[in-house]
């Protein structure tokens, strides 16, 4: 059973920049994909960012491409979103999920539970 915690949320300006991690624990992540998903107010959960534990490719949504990046710490069990570039449309509950799966079946986002986020606000 993997435990995760989100952190770094908070309340920026339009163009600013804000850290998330996800610290994660429980067992070892060989062969597991990690990453980031969203919630805006009245939307549906989407896909952000994710990178595969072990050899670090790295996979992200049209929306956020070229303004998030994501990272990991292998000695810290964590993986970072770093987010550049802020717009008002990026105000959401971010999560981090993980799982032992295909990309694409990771990208569809169904867990069986997910932890209780953290804020982001850009107000413009």
């Amino acid at each position: 059973q993997v435990q995760l915690v989100e952190s770094g949320g908070g309340s920026v300006q339009a163009g600013g920049s804000l850290t998330l991690s996800c610290l994660a624990s429980g067992r070892t992540f060989k062969n597991y994909i990690m990453g980031w998903f969203r919630q805006a107010p009245g939307k549906e959960r989407e896909f952000v960012a994710a990178i595969k534990w072990t050899i670090g490719t790295t996979y992200y949504s049209d929306s956020v491409k070229d303004r998030f990046t994501i990272s990991k710490d292998n000695d810290k069990s964590t993986v970072y979103l770093q987010m550049n570039n802020l717009e008002p449309e990026d105000t959401a509950v971010y999560y981090c999920n993980a799982g032992e799966m295909a990309v694409a079946t990771f990208k569809r986002g169904v867990f069986g539970s997910w932890g209780q986020g953290t804020q982001v606000t850009v107000t413009s």
